[in-house]
């Protein structure tokens, strides 16, 4: 790949690719002041993080780094050894939170994260070694177990929690911690021949796409060289060949994603990075190739991620079932940073696209309206009569998990999205998803102004320009838009585009105001007929949001008899009162008549298997990602229409 000309570094997000990166687009900075995002992220802010501190250490997470430090008394709490990573990872978002809040809510919030940092230096080995549970439970036994023992993925979630805290307010106390576990690792871990003792990698991949960051933050090319070596070694059998821990086939190599899926979507950012960073063609080429595969064969309509609860796998192609979805909120969360880094590599819109729909669907419904409770996975139907014990796989929303990486996952996502949504190059501002608020590089400034995802109208005004020359504007079309029209002084464009982006490009002058409108009609989605689990269904979409049913919204019976009508057309309608004022789809429908069978539910095939009338019910479908905010009950996304 061509090195292009040294870039002026990026903003201070999670991915500030270097001045000399082979990169087609870098972040741009952008601020969220209003609107869907802003009110999430306030939530997010306001509720959730604070609470972080007393659940961690209700769940034993704060405890288990005093009795590591020797500043306590007891035994070890949790039910897995990588419980380190929940409070890596809300330190993480704290840091991203510290960035941007200022008063009421930041000040508490740095006292906190200061408490919590000297929690995790003190617990830190003279060495530079951290793991509670293997400097507790194990009596220091380290890297025997590195399939199960996510060492190296807790270490990756401390990097980042360090080089956020770090990029956020200019303080080393946690930088240094991460770094002097990071050079640890690299005196351990190498080929063979190279001196050092182990040559290894993790079950869990993290570590990869931290030490890129690393690299980036500090300049130490080492990290970058260790990354690439762990990304390497995957998939020559260092754990037995195990397609779950990405050991099955290297990455080069692989023609589809497999295994758990969080792992693979972890190892894939990495890979991304490291393409980036190295200029390396193939890794950029197997990126490209394994992104297509997973979203045409392996992506639920939600972007959700993973089939099986087994193993938490992504299964085989086409294998996308309804209730047995896992579709972990986690992997949602990795899909988002894996596809912008493929999209700042590529600078194509598609992956934008698979990050807009995630981020409204698959990601935001693992959270609860109140910021409070959580979805570990996310079904994309719950049947009538569905019970549920509680737990980390539970269809009802928990305070809590043993397996608790959602939420604080969740938290950091929401802290730092305002680094996920627009970029820059040579040629000027490429905005990729639609907020209220200011979006800027280091020579342009825009303002946008919008009710998105409820409108579809957009206005930018242009605020800072250079006098120098043309710059350009660069509007991503979603993929999902069949019509759209964008007002430029007294020109206009209209479908279609042929790669996603509408370009702009003129000399701008403060108030130019450009008008982006997107039809937001209502529409009906098919899936391929491959996929056995829904066909014969179909599921209601409005622009981004994928939409459900809820049995709350439908009494007088359940959902599993539910069928739509789709000759007649869908309406909309806005509800200000519901579930904080959402924009809902009104349908046709029918309750089936369903002959008696007796005792035995199968019967000859006759072509009536339910009989063609039944009683009509207007069907009211919800934008998915507020699906159990309210009363326990039956859900359904793709409905059947005979």
């Amino acid at each position: 790949m061509p090195r292009t000309r040294s870039a002026p570094p990026s903003p201070l997000g999670p991915v500030r690719p270097t001045p000399d990166a082979r990169t087609a687009l870098r972040p741009a900075a952008v601020t969220v002041d209003a609107g869907f995002w802003h009110d999430r992220r306030a939530t997010n802010a306001r509720v959730s993080l604070p609470q972080g501190p007393d659940l961690l250490e209700s769940a034993g997470n704060l405890h288990n780094l005093r009795l590591a430090a020797g500043t306590a008394e007891g035994t070890f709490q949790g039910a897995y050894p990588f419980v380190d990573t929940d409070v890596y990872k809300w330190l993480e978002a704290a840091s991203w939170q510290l960035g941007a809040a200022v008063g009421e809510v930041g000040e508490p919030l740095a006292a906190e994260v200061d408490r919590i940092i000297a929690l995790v230096a003190a617990a830190q080995q003279p060495d530079g070694y951290l793991n509670t549970w293997f400097q507790l439970v194990k009596g220091g036994e380290r890297y025997q177990d590195l399939r199960w023992g996510h060492e190296l993925y807790c270490a990756g979630h401390l990097i980042q929690a360090a080089v956020a805290h770090h990029r956020s307010t200019g303080r080393t106390e946690l930088l240094d911690v991460a770094r002097k576990f990071a050079d640890h690792i690299d005196s351990v871990f190498g080929l063979p021949g190279s001196g050092r003792p182990v040559d290894g990698i993790d079950g869990h991949p993290e570590v990869e796409t931290a030490l890129v960051e690393l690299y980036r933050e500090t300049g130490e090319r080492r990290y970058l060289d260790l990354a690439g070596y762990f990304v390497d070694r995957h998939g020559h059998g260092l754990l037995d060949g195990d397609a779950y821990s990405q050991d099955r086939v290297p990455l080069r190599a692989a023609t589809n994603v497999e295994g758990h899926a969080v792992r693979q979507l972890y190892l894939l950012a990495g890979a991304a990075d490291l393409a980036v960073e190295n200029g390396d063609a193939e890794l950029r080429s197997a990126g490209e190739r394994l992104w297509h595969a997973m979203t045409n064969t392996k992506t639920h309509l939600t972007g959700g991620l993973g089939a099986h609860h087994d193993r938490e796998d992504f299964g085989d192609p086409y294998e996308l079932p309804n209730e047995r979805a896992y579709c972990e909120t986690c992997a949602a969360i990795a899909s988002v940073q894996w596809s912008w880094r493929m999209a700042l590599l590529t600078g194509e819109a598609r992956y934008s696209d698979l990050i807009e729909r995630t981020l409204y669907n698959g990601f935001l419904a693992g959270v609860s309206l109140d910021g409070e409770r959580w979805l570990y996975v996310n079904p994309l139907q719950v049947r009538d009569g569905h019970t549920d014990t509680g737990g980390d796989q539970s269809a009802r929303r928990t305070r809590w998990f043993r397996c608790a990486c959602c939420p604080p996952n969740v938290m950091r996502l929401l802290a730092s999205l305002q680094h996920y949504l627009a970029s820059s190059d040579e040629q000027g501002l490429q905005i990729h998803q639609f907020v209220t608020g200011t979006y800027a590089t280091d020579r342009v400034r825009v303002r946008a102004e919008t009710d998105y995802p409820w409108h579809g109208t957009i206005a930018f005004t242009v605020e800072e320009t250079p006098s120098d020359g043309p710059w350009t504007l660069s509007l991503r079309i979603p993929e999902w838009c069949r019509e759209f029209r964008v007002r430029c002084g007294e020109e206009t464009y209209e479908s279609p585009v042929d790669d996603g982006w509408l370009r702009l490009s003129r000399t701008w002058t403060p108030g130019d105001l450009v008008v982006l409108e997107l039809a937001l009609e209502p529409r009906l989605t098919a899936a391929d007929p491959r996929v056995d689990a829904v066909r014969g269904c179909v599921a209601i979409e409005r622009g981004p949001l994928v939409h459900c049913l809820e049995q709350v919204d439908h009494p007088g019976g359940g959902l599993d008899d539910i069928v739509l009508d789709p000759s007649r057309p869908l309406a909309v309608k806005h509800r200000p009162d519901l579930l904080g004022g959402v924009t809902t789809v009104v349908a046709a429908g029918r309750r089936r008549r369903i002959p008696d069978r007796g005792w035995w539910p199968y019967a000859p095939a006759t072509g009536a298997e339910s009989e063609p009338d039944g009683e009509p019910v207007e069907l009211t479908a919800i934008p998915y990602h507020v699906w159990a905010n309210r009363e326990d009950g039956s859900m359904r996304v793709w409905l059947p229409t005979s």
